[in-house]
């Protein structure tokens, strides 16, 4: 496997832990569909094979989204904030993002003094 430019790994901020958050972004609607953390591995595959790979925390290991489900994430660009401590990836989405077969993860609202859910899931 190669390995990304290092001056573009070198130039994340991953915090103590290792990670860094990776907010996942719909390329033609510009919705936020999901954040998850990226190590350093989980960022080199994702250069190298243009789909996203991040990494669980409760598993403690890197994995692509949608290698079980199917649900895969194309990536069609990657933006690093001003700090360089969030990546932003713009996506290509295959079925829902979210885990709870939703299109997005962000699917309940603040209103009055409650939560609502504003999307119910795709199958």
């Amino acid at each position: 496997m190669k390995q990304a430019d290092i001056s573009l790994i070198d130039s994340i901020k991953f915090n103590e832990a290792g990670l860094v958050p990776a907010i996942a972004q719909d390329a033609t609607s510009g919705r936020v569909l999901m954040m998850a953390w990226m190590n350093e591995e989980a960022v080199n595959e994702t250069f190298n094979t243009g789909f996203a790979h991040y990494y669980s925390r409760s598993r403690q290991q890197q994995w692509k989204k949608g290698e079980s489900s199917g649900n895969v994430q194309r990536v069609l660009d990657m933006y690093l904030d001003c700090d360089g401590d969030t990546i932003l990836l713009k996506i290509e989405q295959t079925g829902p993002a979210c885990h709870t077969n939703r299109e997005s993860c962000f699917y309940k609202h603040k209103q009055s003094d409650e939560w609502v859910i504003i999307e119910e899931p795709l199958i």
